[in-house]
């Protein structure tokens, strides 16, 4: 709807909303093996909890969706390239406000996938296995 109101042309074009699906899958799939990778050996059930809060918050803010990542100081520009939030961000800000294609967001769309690749692998290899 704020597309809508905004004044962009064809939001709700089906190709348009298709690549907003696949933005919002890889970016999901990314951020949950992130979670998993950082609890898979955490007893306590009230730990994830709190520790999803504040990452959240924390990876967030330096994503650039509040303010522009060439503004950042150099620590928080680091910080920004490995966040995959960043890269979500850009990607929905290229496909909603510049209605862009695909191949303009393949490399958000490349580190998101590989992100979550290296992640379920370490997590795989840290999970306890018991019978």
């Amino acid at each position: 709807m704020g597309s809508i109101i905004a004044g962009i042309p064809n939001p709700l074009e089906p190709f348009r909303l298709l690549k907003l699906l696949l933005v919002i899958v890889l970016t999901s799939l990314a951020l949950i093996s992130m979670m998993f990778l950082l609890m898979v050996r955490v007893n306590d059930p009230l730990v994830p909890r709190a520790t999803f809060g504040v990452l959240n918050t924390l990876l967030f803010f330096p994503s650039g969706a509040v303010y522009p990542i060439y503004g950042f100081p150099t620590w928080m520009r680091a910080i920004s390239t490995v966040d995959p939030f960043t890269y979500a961000v850009h990607a929905f800000k290229s496909l909603l406000l510049k209605n862009t294609g695909i191949v303009a967001i393949s490399g958000d769309l490349t580190f998101l996938a590989l992100f979550t690749l290296v992640t379920v692998v370490a997590e795989t290899a840290l999970f306890k296995r018991s019978l």
